[in-house]
C-alpha cells in the first residue's frame, strides 16, 4: 500500500505501542502520561512493547541518520506508513526532549489533552475510536531556545500537602504542565531545603534546571553554611568558592543553565554586608570579578556550559552604567518590573521606569525574566489572575523579542493554578514568537469549556477592564495584594497614633499628602473598584447560571474566583477607610459599625478560598501567607476592639444602653441584672440597624 493510499489511522480499545529498548527517564515519564491519556480517552490501557511488533499502531523512536526529521535539538515529527495491511504512525524525536514533546503533542492534537488539563480540571471526553489523518508533520522551531518557569512565591504548593519540602505528588503536575507547554527549563521553587526532590525530579523529567539570582550556581546561602560569619567575599573568598565548587560538583552531570551572580544574603545588594563598597565603580568591579571567577570554575569542570546573568535590581543599574563587565557568551537576562512592563521595578516609592531591554549596540545573547504573578507588599497579583490584558502581554513580549531578547524566557508562574490563562498566552509567545490574541482566546476557551464559549471569552477579555488603575501607567493595575498590604499599613499607622503625619510607605499609591487624604484617596479608588468589579461579577454570574456542572465548577474556579476576591477585597478595604473617616470625626460607634462591615467583607475572601478547595484541591490555599487575607481580618478585628474602647469601655454596655435599649428600660433597669455585654459582631449588627433607621450613617 502506497503512502498516498493511507488516509486514516483508526485507534480504538487497547492500542499497541512500540517503544525504544533503551529509555531516557524523561521519556519514561512521558510514556506514563501517554498511557494515562489513552486509558482516559479510549477506556483501555495500551500495550507497550520494546521489540518490533507488526501489530503496533504507534511506534516511538529516536531518529536515525537517514530519517528526514529536522536535525536540531528537541525536534520531532510524525510519519505514517503501512506494512501492506495495517497503517501505523511513528513519533520520531531527534533527542530525548524531542521524544517527550512528540508524545505530548500527539496527546494534545489527537486525544484533546490540553497543557493545563490538571490545573483546570479539564473534562476529557471518552471516545470509542480516534481517527488520525495520515499527514506527516514536523514540529516548528520554537522562537525561544530556553523557555520555562520560575516556581516562585509558591506557598500554595508548599501548603497544599503535609510533607515538606513538597514531594513528587506536588511537583510532577507542575513539570508535566511545563513540558506540555513546550517548556524546557525550570527554577523549581524558592529557597527550599536542599534534600528536597524538586531539582532531581525536574532533571529526571528532562528539564534544564537553573537558579534564583540570589542563589548563584544553585549554591548554599553563605550564612546558612557559615552562620555568624560576615558574608564578605573580600574577607573570605575561599569560603564562597568552596560553596560554588560543591554546587558545580553536585550538578555537573545535569542539564544546567548556570546563573552567575553576586548578591548579598536574603536577595539584597552585597554591599549591605560589606559597606566598604560605597561607589558604583567598586561595586561593579567586585561583581565583574566574582562573575568571572564563577565562569572559570564552571568552565574547568563542565563541558559546553550555558551561562546566564540576571540583570535584576542593582546589577541591571550597574551594567547599564558601564560598571559591570560580562563574558560575551553569557546570556543577559532582562527583567520586567513585576507588573509585566519591561522597565525597572518600583522600589518602595522610587519608580524610575528605566527601560529594561538590550539596546541596538548590545553584543551577545539576551533573554527575559517576566512576571505573570508577583509578590511585592504593594499592589501585585498573587492569588488572582494577571490583571493586564492579553494585548498588553503581546506588545511587551513581542517588543522584547524585536530588541533581540529571545534566547531565554523565564516566567514567574507562582502557584500555577490561578495563572493558567496568562501562562498559556506566554506558551504561545515562546513557541511562535507572536500571538493572535483573539484566535488564542478562541482556542483556549474551546479547549477547556464545552458551551457558552462566546460569553466566557467576553469575561476573560473584560476582566482587565474591571481592575483598579491606581497610577498613570498601563501596568498600574491593582492585584489582590493592593487590598491587603496597604490596608494593614494604614491600620498600623492609625493605631500607633501617627494620624497627624502621612504614611510614607503609601506615597507610591496615593501621593505625599496628609494621612487623612491618603486614606480618602484609597477610598475613592476603591469605590470605583466596587462598582466595576460588582458589574463584572454580575455578568459572570449570569453566564455561570447557564453552564452545566463541569463547566460551572471550572468557570467558578478560573473566572468567578478572581473577580470575587477582587470585589471582597475592594469592599473590605473601602469600609475600613470609611471607618477611619468616622473615627476622624469622633463618631466612634459609627466607625465601629463600618469596621465590622470591613471585617465581614474581608472574611468573604476566606470563604472564596475555601470554596475553591474542592476535591484534589483540598487545602490548596491554606498557606495564604503572602496576600494573607486572614491577617487582614485579624487586623480589622483589632480596629473594632480599639474603637469600642472609645466610649463603650470599661463595661462594654454603654453603647447598648445609649442606642439600643428601649427608652422605658433605660431609667428602670437594675444594673446588677444586665451585665452580659454583647459581642462585637452582635453589637455591630444591632448598631447598624439603629443608625440606618435613624439616618446617622449612609452605608
Amino acid at each position: 500500500m502506497s503512502k498516498q493510499a493511507i488516509e486514516k489511522l483508526n485507534l480504538k480499545g487497547k492500542v499497541n505501542i512500540e517503544i525504544p529498548e533503551i529509555l531516557f527517564s524523561s521519556v519514561e515519564h512521558a510514556l506514563r502520561m501517554l498511557v494515562r491519556d489513552l486509558e482516559t480517552v479510549l477506556g483501555a490501557s495500551p500495550q507497550l512493547v520494546t521489540e518490533s511488533d507488526k501489530n503496533a499502531e504507534l511506534c516511538i523512536r529516536l531518529a536515525l541518520e537517514n530519517d528526514d526529521i529536522p536535525k536540531r535539538s528537541e525536534a520531532f515529527g510524525f510519519r505514517f506508513h503501512s506494512d501492506g495491511v495495517i497503517p501505523y504512525m511513528e513519533i520520531i524525536g531527534h533527542d530525548e526532549l524531542g521524544l517527550v514533546y512528540g508524545i505530548l503533542e500527539f496527546s494534545r492534537i489527537y486525544l484533546g489533552i490540553q497543557p493545563f488539563w490538571f490545573w483546570t480540571d479539564q473534562s476529557i471526553a471518552k471516545q470509542l475510536e480516534i481517527n488520525i489523518p495520515c499527514l506527516d508533520y514536523d514540529a516548528p522551531v520554537p522562537k525561544v531556545r530556553y523557555r520555562g518557569w520560575f516556581v516562585n512565591d509558591e506557598v500554595s504548593l508548599i501548603g497544599w500537602k503535609d510533607p515538606y519540602p513538597p514531594t513528587r505528588e506536588v511537583w510532577e503536575p507542575v513539570f508535566e504542565a511545563l513540558l506540555r507547554s513546550g517548556g524546557n527549563m525550570v527554577i523549581p521553587g524558592t529557597d527550599l531545603p536542599r534534600d528536597g526532590i524538586h531539582y532531581k525530579l525536574a532533571s529526571e523529567m528532562g528539564l534544564w534546571v537553573t537558579h534564583h539570582h540570589a542563589e548563584p550556581l544553585g549554591a548554599e546561602m553563605f550564612l546558612r553554611a557559615f552562620p555568624g560569619r560576615n558574608a564578605s567575599y573580600q574577607e573570605a573568598p575561599e569560603l564562597f568558592e568552596r560553596l560554588w565548587a560543591e554546587a558545580i560538583e553536585e550538578q555537573k552531570n545535569m542539564k544546567v543553565l548556570w546563573v552567575l551572580s553576586f548578591r548579598g544574603q536574603g536577595d539584597a545588594p552585597f554591599w549591605y554586608n560589606d559597606p566598604s563598597f560605597d561607589t558604583s565603580e567598586k561595586r561593579g568591579a567586585m561583581i565583574s570579578k566574582v562573575i568571572r571567577k564563577q565562569y572559570d570554575m564552571i568552565g574547568s569542570v563542565v563541558k559546553n556550559p550555558v551561562y546566564c546573568v540576571a540583570l535584576y535590581g542593582e546589577i541591571a543599574e550597574l551594567f547599564k552604567g558601564g560598571y559591570v563587565d560580562l563574558p560575551e557568551d553569557v546570556i543577559k537576562i532582562w527583567a520586567d518590573n513585576g507588573y509585566g512592563k519591561m522597565v525597572s521595578r518600583r522600589h518602595n516609592n522610587q519608580n524610575h521606569r528605566v527601560p529594561s531591554l538590550p539596546t541596538s549596540d548590545d553584543r551577545g545573547r539576551d533573554g527575559l525574566y517576566y512576571h505573570v504573578t508577583f509578590h511585592d507588599l504593594q499592589a501585585s497579583n498573587h492569588l488572582t489572575m494577571y490583571p493586564g490584558s492579553a494585548t498588553f502581554l503581546k506588545q511587551e513580549i513581542e517588543a522584547a523579542f524585536a530588541a533581540g531578547a529571545d534566547d531565554y524566557l523565564l516566567i514567574n508562574c507562582g502557584n500555577i493554578r490561578p495563572h493558567v490563562y496568562s501562562l498559556d498566552i506566554l506558551r504561545e509567545l515562546w513557541s511562535a514568537g507572536t500571538i493572535d490574541v483573539k484566535k488564542h482566546l478562541n482556542e483556549f476557551v474551546s479547549g477547556y469549556y464545552a458551551s457558552h464559549q462566546d460569553e466566557l471569552k467576553e469575561l476573560y477579555q473584560s476582566y482587565t477592564e474591571a481592575a483598579i488603575q491606581y497610577g498613570p501607567h498601563a501596568d498600574d493595575l491593582a492585584g489582590d495584594e493592593y487590598y491587603h498590604h496597604p490596608a494593614r499599613q494604614i491600620i498600623g499607622h492609625w493605631l500607633q497614633g501617627k494620624c497627624k503625619q502621612p504614611d510614607s510607605r503609601l506615597f507610591w499609591a496615593v501621593g505625599e499628602v496628609p494621612f487623612y487624604h491618603q486614606v480618602k484617596n484609597f477610598e475613592d479608588l476603591l469605590a470605583q473598584g466596587i462598582e466595576k468589579w460588582g458589574a463584572w461579577l454580575t455578568r459572570c454570574d449570569e453566564v455561570l447560571a447557564k453552564l452545566d456542572t463541569d463547566d460551572l465548577r471550572r468557570a467558578t474556579d478560573h473566572l468567578r474566583f478572581h473577580g470575587a476576591l477582587h470585589l471582597s477585597g475592594c469592599e473590605g478595604f473601602y469600609w475600613m477607610c470609611r471607618s477611619f473617616r468616622e473615627y476622624h470625626e469622633q463618631r466612634y460607634p459609627q466607625a465601629f459599625v463600618f469596621a465590622s462591615e470591613s471585617m465581614s467583607f474581608y472574611k468573604k475572601g476566606l470563604d472564596i478560598l475555601r470554596d475553591a478547595e474542592h476535591g484534589k484541591w483540598d487545602r490548596f490555599y491554606r498557606a495564604d501567607w503572602l496576600t494573607n487575607i486572614e491577617s487582614t481580618v485579624n487586623n480589622v478585628d483589632t480596629v473594632r476592639q480599639f474603637l469600642r474602647m472609645h466610649g463603650d469601655s470599661p463595661d462594654f454596655f454603654l453603647w447598648y444602653k445609649e442606642y439600643l435599649m428601649p427608652e422605658t428600660e433605660k431609667h428602670i433597669y437594675l444594673e446588677n441584672t444586665h451585665r452580659n455585654p454583647l459581642s462585637d459582631s452582635e453589637l455591630a449588627v444591632l448598631l447598624k440597624q439603629h443608625f440606618t433607621r435613624s439616618g446617622s450613617i449612609n452605608p
